[in-house]
């Protein structure tokens, strides 16, 4: 079974920062590429930022988080991190990791970045 577990979430000032950490199972972990998303109050869920599979030599990123954000993964720990540098208030909400979005079958709990003063 695919499951995937986010967590370093939590409360934040504007210009602070958070490193999220993504672990999953239930799959060929390094051959994966992973993607981690997020979900704004009353929106919908949006694409932040991918990292390709092996070596994470390939990285993609919302033109909203480029130069605030980084990407990277540990193959050894099943565990992609993702860096939130400079945060701003609409950073705040719920993120996720998965694969590429034609590829999930199911989604994880999420963890929670709030950016207020």
């Amino acid at each position: 079974q695919v499951q995937f577990v986010e967590s370093g979430g939590g409360l934040v000032q504007p210009g602070g920062s958070l490193r999220l950490s993504c672990s999953a199972s239930g799959i060929n972990f390094g051959d994966s590429a992973i993607v981690w998303y997020r979900q704004p109050p009353r929106k919908q869920r949006e694409f932040v930022a991918r990292i390709s599979r092996d070596s994470g030599i390939t990285k993609t990123f919302a033109d909203s988080v480029k130069g605030r954000f980084a990407i990277s993964r540990d193959n050894a720990k099943n565990t992609v991190y993702l860096q939130m540098d400079d945060l701003r208030p609409d950073d705040t909400a719920v993120y996720f990791c998965n694969v590429d979005i034609n590829l999930v079958r199911s989604w994880g709990q999420g963890t929670q970045v709030t950016v207020e003063a």
